[in-house]
């Protein structure tokens, strides 16, 4: 009997589960795809997962991984045929970064409606502010950890692309020009339109009960 495959929970435009599964697909992982809706979660992920978020990774042994850097660095170690990983030491610095003060910054920023007393425009700046410590990284190289791409270009840049996205004018009159030029060469490789196919929404083959 062949093994399992390793199931995805996720949302196709999830910066998370973006970067989830731009590690799965860079390490060549194969995986059972099971799209969700947010609004809608199927049980399955939720006797797996009960915080409810994407990506929620289910291996072939039942072990649940539920971050997606945990699901990054898990396919990763399994197989890093480009090399992710290699530039280890200020990489998970500047992906802390990001997920912290930088996905903060970006919520109050195109969310402002869910963060009462939040100034959507302080945020934008103060999300600016990181992206200028991340133009001066490419200033002086192709990529944010050298001139290979890494595990914190695939981590961060799902984040950089909804901060871009939410303002398209704004973003693109910023005095950030290798920045721009290298979010632009994400969303135009290969990988990066590999893994954002759209899949329809999955159901388990019982109709769904009542759930929340």
């Amino acid at each position: 009997m062949s093994a399992r495959l390793p199931i995805l929970y996720s949302f196709r435009r999830c910066p998370y589960a973006m970067r989830a599964r731009l590690a799965l697909a860079a390490s060549e992982t194969s995986v059972e795809h099971r799209e969700v809706l947010l609004r809608d979660k199927p049980a399955e992920m939720l006797a797996a997962s009960p915080k409810g978020t994407v990506p929620v990774l289910v291996l072939s042994d039942g072990q649940v991984i539920e971050e997606s850097l945990d699901i990054m660095r898990w396919a990763l170690d399994r197989n890093d045929p480009s090399g992710w990983l290699a530039p280890d030491e200020a990489m998970f610095g500047l992906v802390a970064i990001n997920d912290g003060p930088f996905k903060q910054a970006l919520d109050r920023y195109k969310y402002p409606n869910r963060y009462p007393g939040e100034d959507a425009q302080e945020n934008r700046a103060r999300g600016l502010e990181i992206l200028t410590t991340l133009e001066a990284r490419l200033a002086r190289s192709a990529f944010l950890c050298g001139e290979a791409m890494s595990l914190a270009d695939a981590a961060i840049f799902p984040f950089v692309r909804q901060f871009a996205h939410t303002d398209r004018d704004w973003f693109a009159a910023q005095d950030l020009p290798h920045l721009q030029a290298w979010l632009a060469a994400h969303l135009a490789s290969p990988i990066f339109r590999a893994i954002m196919q759209k899949h329809p929404v999955w159901e388990a083959g019982a109709a769904q009960a009542g759930h929340h």
